[in-house]
């Protein structure tokens, strides 16, 4: 990221290249998970074409997304020439997290990272990290050596809530068996992609095991089939208390029924804002093919609002889950405003776009 390439420097100069045709290949000025995967794929093309290998690991710039990644290798990109699907198989998406700052970040309420971000990159850094450690198949929790034992076990309890398929492995100094990340044929994309914790408790929740509940890591979904007031849903979104590590979902915002809105929080950033098309919005027959692949849909559907409702999912620690619900509950519409002109409601969300509700100083 940016325009100057550090890292290309200190791997050429730290690097003794042996032979003629090695070389250090700089893609500067954007990420491989959006603006450079084109670039990418014609070096790993070119890569393949010239070098005798048995294994490539690619290391994204900390603030990639890695679904796009993994894409780019399973799939390809359509702008680029070169098919890596024929030449290179994904076997294993590993993320790092940094335990001490991981750590510090929950206990003092502060934002998880320090990282910075492009100008015109809108995406904060905890909202990447999240995506790394909903996203992999090994997560490495390294700089062990700085957190006490007893708050790693609790960090860990929280990463399995968070990710309950990843293997975590605790390193220090970033040390790791190359046979834990190397070969070893983890990687599945549908389950991957459907492996967050928060996805797993809206599909019907799942076990957190005796860690997760020695300390005191919990979740819940609040669900609901009427509307959010608009003022009162972001005034309690920009109050969600630190205890709450993680929160996604949809809800409906009363006014804006042409609209599904999405709710994301990443440590102590909350956005919320438009998300997607209720399937009650659908032609008939397309809201056929949903009903059809998914039966489940059809079970809650209303006569009036059809898919229209609340359904957020809650992940952390040490929060006091019946307070939260109680505030909700607050939040939703009485009988008599159901009965009211919405239109009439102030709307404090972006019109397009998700936009951010709260976010800790640094």
């Amino acid at each position: 990221m940016g325009e100057v390439n550090i890292d290309a420097d200190l791997v050429e100069q730290e690097s003794e290249l042996s032979e003629e045709n090695e070389e250090v290949i700089e893609l500067s000025n954007g990420c491989i998970c959006c603006r450079l995967r084109g670039d990418m794929l014609d070096q790993l093309g070119d890569i393949a074409e010239r070098r005798d290998f048995d294994y490539l690991l690619v290391e994204p710039s900390g603030i990639s997304e890695p679904i796009p990644v993994a894409q780019t290798f399973a799939r390809g990109f359509e702008d680029a020439e070169f098919d890596p699907t024929g030449v290179y198989e994904l076997d294993t998406m590993v993320s790092v997290v940094d335990a001490h700052s991981f750590w510090t970040g929950f206990d003092s309420g502060q934002a998880l990272t320090d990282d910075t971000v492009e100008p015109n990159d809108e995406r904060v850094p905890e909202e990447a990290l999240m995506d790394q450690i909903e996203f992999c198949d090994v997560l490495l929790l390294n700089k062990c050596d700085l957190v006490p034992d007893e708050e790693l076990d609790e960090m860990e309890a929280v990463l399995r809530a968070l990710q309950p398929r990843a293997k975590i492995i605790r390193t220090e100094h970033g040390a790791v068996d190359p046979t834990e990340i190397l070969n070893t044929g983890r990687f599945d994309f549908r389950h991957a992609s459907q492996s967050a914790g928060w996805k797993r408790e809206l599909q019907g929740g799942h076990e957190h095991g005796d860690a997760a509940d020695e300390h005191g890591v919990t979740s819940f979904v609040f669900d609901a089939n009427r509307p959010f007031h608009p003022e009162r849903i972001a005034d309690f979104l920009a109050t969600l208390p630190d205890g709450v590590i993680r929160a996604k979902g949809f809800f409906w915002s009363a006014g804006r029924e042409d609209v599904a809105m999405g709710m994301d929080k990443s440590g102590q950033s909350v956005r919320a804002g438009p998300s997607g098309t209720w399937l009650a919005r659908l032609p008939e027959a397309e809201q056929e093919r949903y009903f059809a692949a998914r039966p489940g849909i059809k079970e809650n559907w209303d006569d009036k609002w059809g898919d229209r409702g609340v359904e957020l999912v809650f992940i952390g620690r040490e929060f006091d889950q019946s307070s939260l619900v109680e505030r909700m509950n607050d939040c939703l519409l009485s009988e008599t405003e159901m009965d009211e002109d919405w239109s009439r409601y102030s709307d404090p969300f972006g019109p397009d776009e998700q936009r951010e509700l709260a976010l800790a100083d640094d």
